[in-house]
């Protein structure tokens, strides 16, 4: 039997999911007020989100359709009020678990649902990945650390929102594109198209 083309097999969210967990390990207890480039997030809203979504995309995996994957994020913000207090264990379980939910093949199957939307199983587990190397890239550069990522993992990302890049489908979800010079790195390229400017840091927010 022949092997299956790379850009056709589901991509593996381990490594998103590894740096994230590496990301959240770094982030200083001191830092949880400080601003992200995520607008009207602070970090411990921001790893609240994570955490929720962790939980939530792992269970859409799974198929285990019920709170976690039916709550709108816009009706419920992430705060973090409601971060665990041992989020700096708790948010890497459920990465580890999240990431093995999707080495499952009949995840990609079928129709699940996360944020409360009914869409096909392959699309969500992209919406995933895409999540966490955005939401890591924001965390590292709120609290002062590097973010690298694997190319096939920033090639699905571009690929999921280059389909939004006309503004279709991105109120309320991602800003508008920010556009980035010509030879950008893919990573720059990535967090333009997630309306981020890859120059953000805490520090220009004072300038």
């Amino acid at each position: 039997m022949t092997a299956p083309a790379p850009e056709s097999r589901p991509p593996d969210l381990e490594p998103v999911a590894r740096r994230m967990t590496r990301v959240v390990a770094g982030v200083p207890g001191g830092r949880l007020a400080a601003p992200t480039p995520c607008e009207e997030m602070t970090v411990g809203d921001l790893l609240h989100h994570v955490h929720g979504l962790s939980v939530a995309f792992r269970d859409a995996a799974r198929k285990d359709l019920g709170v976690a994957t039916g709550t709108d994020p816009a009706v419920q913000r992430p705060s973090a009020a409601l971060l665990p207090a041992d989020w700096r264990e708790d948010i890497p379980r459920r990465l580890g678990e999240l990431a093995a939910a999707w080495r499952d093949p009949g995840a990609w199957e079928g129709v699940t649902q996360a944020g409360g939307v009914t869409l096909p199983a392959g699309v969500a587990g992209r919406v995933a990945l895409n999540e966490l190397l955005l939401h890591g890239w924001d965390l590292a550069r709120a609290t002062g650390q590097e973010y690298t990522c694997d190319e096939e993992s920033l090639r699905v990302s571009a690929e999921l929102l280059e389909q939004s890049a006309d503004g279709t489908g991105r109120e309320g979800i991602f800003g508008p594109v920010v556009e980035v010079p010509p030879g950008a790195p893919l990573l720059d390229r990535v967090v333009g198209l997630g309306g981020r400017r890859p120059g953000w840091s805490p520090a220009a927010l004072r300038e």
